[in-house]
């Protein structure tokens, strides 16, 4: 972050790093915009394929980078913000983040659905315009989300990193949905995987001290919001019968059901481990790392080194979290695969 970030309070840092988060994820969007305009509204597919696709590909992926690349000046900003020296770990490697959909499938798959959108829109007999807003509004959602699915995934594996972290507290910068402001200044633990929504820009606040599933006095009041609301946004917001509720004396989380429409980048317990193929290329830092370690441990003969072979994919950083027994362990596996190298 910029020199006079020492100068900041947690919560002045935690402000400033939603700004520029929001401008990675809005120079993105505008970008894809861009982009899709130049489609051949006769051949979507053909275009796509051959000039406009990668080149949404290529800027979703710049946009990923830009939002994962300030993570560890931010977080070591807020740890040292009181004076304490920095204990860091683990420098995250902001390309990890970037290349890959925050599911775990590759972009060039995700990216591509709006052009399936449109054409289905074509199919059912809406007017060329029509069908062209309704992918380019899809594209807009996607890009804006995974470029702040990076940025937040960078920001909790330095979280980790930091071992004068313990936690964060959930930043809502509004305005925000009924979701997002009932979590707002609660307190999770390093480990916690951050609960988003398509178009989310909630941000980390890293915390030292930390009271897990209680709310952090100062930081959002979800009542004070509710009540500098007009009637109408309070009724657009948390829908006519609930903001009716509220306003009566119930309180907000009894009316909202926080987790509904809210996923971590793990998923939910019981579903397939999150993972990805991303970044496994014979080029990739991960697939030399892992083959290096095939040597070391004697499954894997390092006078055929193209015979190599990948055992599975690569953990997503929340699964990690996920199956981690141990701070120690979660920041092994990141290195392992590839999110986190060594302090300098």
């Amino acid at each position: 972050m910029a020199a006079d970030a020492r100068s900041l309070s947690a919560e002045e840092l935690a402000a400033a790093y939603y700004v520029a988060q929001a401008r990675h994820a809005r120079r993105t969007a505008d970008r894809v915009q861009e982009l899709w305009g130049e489609l051949d509204r006769r051949n979507l597919t053909g275009s796509w394929q051959s000039l406009v696709g990668p080149a949404v590909v290529r800027a979703v992926a710049a946009g990923q980078v830009a939002a994962a690349a300030g993570a560890d000046a931010y977080v070591d900003a807020v740890a040292t913000a009181d004076g304490e020296r920095s204990q860091r770990v683990g420098r995250t490697v902001v390309g990890a983040f970037a290349g890959q959909a925050a599911d775990g499938r590759s972009l060039e798959s995700l990216l591509y659905l709006p052009v399936i959108s449109s054409k289905q829109a074509l199919a059912a007999g809406a007017r060329d315009v029509e069908a062209m807003l309704v992918g380019l509004k899809q594209l807009l959602r996607m890009a804006a989300s995974e470029v702040a699915d990076a940025g937040r995934s960078a920001t909790g594996t330095s979280m980790v990193g930091q071992r004068l972290i313990n936690g964060y507290v959930r930043v809502v910068n509004p305005p925000a949905c009924a979701r997002c402001i009932i979590l707002g200044g609660k307190e999770f633990g390093w480990n916690k995987g951050f609960q988003r929504h398509p178009r989310c820009d909630c941000v980390h606040l890293p915390t030292k001290l930390v009271a897990r599933g209680r709310h952090r006095p100062g930081v959002f009041d979800a009542r004070a919001y509710f009540n500098s609301l007009s009637r109408a946004e309070q009724n657009r917001i948390f829908t006519a019968a609930g903001a009716t509720a509220i306003r009566d004396g119930a309180s907000i989380s009894s009316v909202v059901n926080a987790r509904r429409g809210m996923t971590t980048i793990a998923g939910q317990a019981g579903r397939r481990p999150r993972a990805t193929y991303a970044g496994t290329t014979r080029r990739s830092l991960y697939f030399q790392m892992e083959r290096a370690r095939a040597y070391r441990a004697g499954t894997a003969d390092p006078r055929y080194p193209r015979r190599f072979r990948l055992q599975g994919p690569r953990l997503l950083p929340e699964q990690i979290y996920r199956v981690a027994r141990s701070r120690d362990g979660a920041i092994d596996l990141l290195r392992r695969y590839g999110y986190m190298g060594w302090s300098v």
